[in-house]
């Protein structure tokens, strides 16, 4: 308390200093036109974002840009930057109608991260004028925000934060009300101030959105809440962050939709998809004394064989009743033509287990024998090379062998009463796709055989493509690979091959990271590696792409369906820490391969658009046009309540987080929506005076860097992780072959 103490009179002191000389100013500047009841405002469907590049403010730019809502990003470090006036800000339509061209405005903080007092000036007479909110991405708490000084200043790792029931009410009412920050007590991965509101006056008011208790104390701070100055409404925010730290990740579409009243182009979704790939296969093990696996990579001379996994009947049910207790469905990627090798008396008992339940789950072929599709490989060499003629072409494995593979595992699972969509299809090892340096494009073979077959959906490594892709008429739909390995069915050699993959050469590793100059782990022990360790950093990955409206599926395979099942912790170990904050209205999406696809294609459809410019969008009173060329596939999010073409019209969108949002497709005429209630009224035409200096926050090297989870090291390394949850494309014979029986 004492700290807090003296930064309050510091703070006190230096405002003091500055007012006397008169370098704490208060601007003044032109006032934006007044809106009154006669000229109802048009505002611009479109968020202006002003950023230095902190993470903060690029979390929330990068969030707007995630759910698909416009914006307009003027670079602080940029000299050829536009001014901020009111002329830019704001006009007057030919009918005399004020028009705000910006719904919400971002700032890096209360004073504008670099903006002059002018440019504030302006913006704040813009937002009273037109009732547009503005969201401070991270500041220090001062009374120029409506809060004291802080009274604790310091790391929140690990810290319960409650969000509010005025938070829910505007905006977050998809938050069931608590969560804690990632870390763990006493860690440095986040930062914040915790204050108290000042009291409430005729003109101000603070309202608390995330609190805290004050360490130390019983005393509520604040880490996020909005100053309302006479009607001009500005979101707090007094912790750092990054985009993918789940503290921020929680509040992020909350953040979007208090900035735009919940009336804006975009729509959200958090989404899970888990996939096991090899069905009806099996799966070659790890060895923990070779270092690698046996029938698969190149062992050292001796090492002993181990035994291929593959899911036992008493698998298949246990798969059954999980889905049923946890209202989830895999989705599975089958080999029939592996089934045939299996069979007791005449019967797979895997297969035999499988009829009777196998509408529980979603099937997609993923080819009859799991045979490689690409390039004929030159393994006489390393890394390998494609095979070429005399001419230099390259030899590709021919199209009657991948037609084949197609059409005989789709007739396989229509015989064996395994429900499929034929329009799905995923080459085993994603063979014949493409793969670099060795073979820069997709198998021609592969390609017509897709087109042939009708195929729409073809899974791609998220690592290797992270976007979607066109695939002849198919489109590519990426999967991030998880760090749960094709090779291992047990807790033991699971931990054996992390080992390898990331410790030094000196504690029994590859030393890959030693090469790749990465930080190398210390060794995990077989014993509690899994469940101390490793367990929680992939179910991290898992959650925050989970959040991050990112519908791409995660693979994993049925080795990690038998022995000791290690896909059902990570699946739901996510969807339980998701489900402890997320509200019922915000279910998980949880959807087949084409749904993702589907989904992935909108985003990029409507991202296609946006870069276009051709789609624009207002709303005046209540009511929302939008206009753009006909057939476009536009995403829109609206309060509940809102009707389609008049008040009595049908109900627009689908129903999610408490609002409503769909993809919706334009006719020639614009596109009317009614809103039940006036979302931006106008206000008083200049603002209070703002004041502009504030004092610096303090930050983390964790919080500024940006690092993706679920994103792969580059190099060696990556390969060997890749290598490890795919499964090399080779057999030990030096022969072009299936890499996994």
């Amino acid at each position: 308390m004492k700290a807090g103490i003296r930064v309050r009179a510091t703070v006190a002191g230096a405002t003091a200093a500055l007012m006397a000389t008169g370098v704490l100013a208060l601007g003044a500047a032109s006032a934006a036109p007044a809106a009154t009841a006669a000229t109802t405002p048009r505002i611009d469907l479109g968020v202006l974002v002003v950023t230095d590049g902190n993470a903060w403010t690029e979390a929330i730019r990068q969030q707007l840009s995630s759910e698909g809502v416009p914006t307009t990003v003027i670079n602080l470090n940029d000299p050829g930057r536009p001014t901020i006036t009111s002329s830019y800000l704001s006009g007057t339509l030919a009918n005399g109608t004020p028009e705000g061209h910006f719904q919400g405005v971002v700032l890096p903080n209360d004073i504008g991260g670099g903006l002059s007092p002018s440019e504030m000036t302006a913006l704040a007479n813009y937002e009273s004028a037109f009732s547009v909110r503005q969201v401070d991405a991270y500041l220090y708490p001062t009374g120029n925000v409506g809060t004291n000084a802080p009274s604790y200043a310091g790391p929140l790792d690990g810290s319960a934060a409650t969000v509010t029931t005025a938070a829910k009410a505007a905006g977050f009412g998809y938050l069931k009300g608590t969560y804690n920050f990632q870390g763990t007590a006493g860690g440095a991965t986040s930062y914040g101030y915790l204050a108290t509101p000042l009291p409430n006056t005729p003109t101000t008011t603070f309202t608390p959105f995330l609190t805290e208790t004050i360490p130390g104390t019983t005393t509520t701070g604040t880490l996020a809440g909005v100053y309302n100055n006479n009607g001009r409404e500005q979101m707090e925010i007094s912790f750092g962050y990054n985009y993918y730290q789940l503290q921020y990740r929680y509040l992020a579409h909350g953040i979007v939709d208090w900035l735009t009243r919940g009336v804006h182009f975009g729509y959200w979704r958090n989404y899970l998809t888990a996939d096991s790939d090899d069905e009806f296969n099996a799966d070659a093990e790890w060895s923990q004394v070779g270092k690698c696996t046996p029938n698969d990579t190149a062992c050292p001379p001796g090492t002993p064989d181990t035994t291929p996994s593959r899911m036992t009947p008493a698998d298949v049910t246990y798969a059954v009743n999980w889905e049923a207790q946890h209202n989830f469905t895999l989705e599975l990627l089958f080999n029939g033509g592996a089934s045939s090798r299996f069979q007791v008396n005449g019967v797979d008992p895997q297969l035999a287990a499988f009829k009777p339940v196998a509408s529980k789950f979603w099937w997609v072929s993923h080819t009859y024998t799991h045979q490689w599709l690409g390039c004929i490989q030159d393994f006489t060499v390393s890394p390998w090379q494609c095979v070429t003629d005399g001419s230099g072409n390259t030899e590709w494995v021919d199209y009657n062998t991948i037609n084949g593979e197609i059409t005989n595992n789709i007739q396989w699972a229509q015989a064996n009463g395994i429900p499929i969509e034929p329009d799905e299809l995923a080459p085993g090892e994603y063979s014949g796709l493409r793969i670099l340096p060795q073979q820069p494009v997709d198998n021609p073979n592969l390609v017509q055989a897709i087109n042939d077959n009708g195929v729409k959906w073809v899974p791609i490594d998220a690592s290797r493509d992270p976007a979607m892709r066109p695939i002849g008429n198919a489109l590519g739909v990426p999967r991030h690979p998880i760090d749960v390995f094709y090779n291992v069915s047990t807790k033991a050699d699971e931990t054996s091959e992390y080992n390898w993959i990331y410790d030094s050469a000196a504690n029994g590793g590859s030393g890959l990271c030693t090469a790749n100059g990465t930080p190398c782990l210390a060794p995990l022990s077989l014993t509690t590696g899994w469940t101390s360790f490793i367990l929680p950093v992939q179910i991290n990955t898992m959650l925050g792409s989970m959040v991050q409206n990112d519908p791409r599926p995660f693979m994993f395979h049925q080795s990690n369906l038998s022995g000791e099942r290690l896909l059902y912790p990570v699946v739901l170990g996510a969807l339980t820490a998701y489900r402890a904050v997320y509200a019922t209205s915000a279910p998980v999406v949880n959807q087949r391969l084409s749904g993702a696809g589907a989904a992935l294609n909108s985003q990029g459809q409507w991202a296609q658009a946006l870069g276009n410019g051709t789609v624009s969008g207002y709303v005046q009173g209540t009511t929302v046009t939008i206009t753009g060329p006909s057939g476009t596939s536009v995403p829109l999010t609206m309060p509940a309540g809102t009707k389609v073409g008049t008040s009595k019209g049908a109900a627009f969108g689908a129903s999610y987080a408490q609002e409503l949002s769909a993809y919706t497709t334009l006719g020639s005429a614009p596109l009317t929506l009614v809103l039940k209630a006036t979302a931006y009224a106008g206000g008083a035409a200049t603002a209070a005076k703002i004041a502009t200096t504030t004092r610096a926050v303090k930050s983390t090297a964790t919080i500024n860097a940006a690092k993706n989870p679920a994103a792969l090291p580059k190099g060696k390394q990556g390969t060997a992780i890749l290598n490890a949850v795919n499964g090399p494309a080779t057999t030990t014979s030096g022969k072009k072959a299936v890499a996994r029986p």
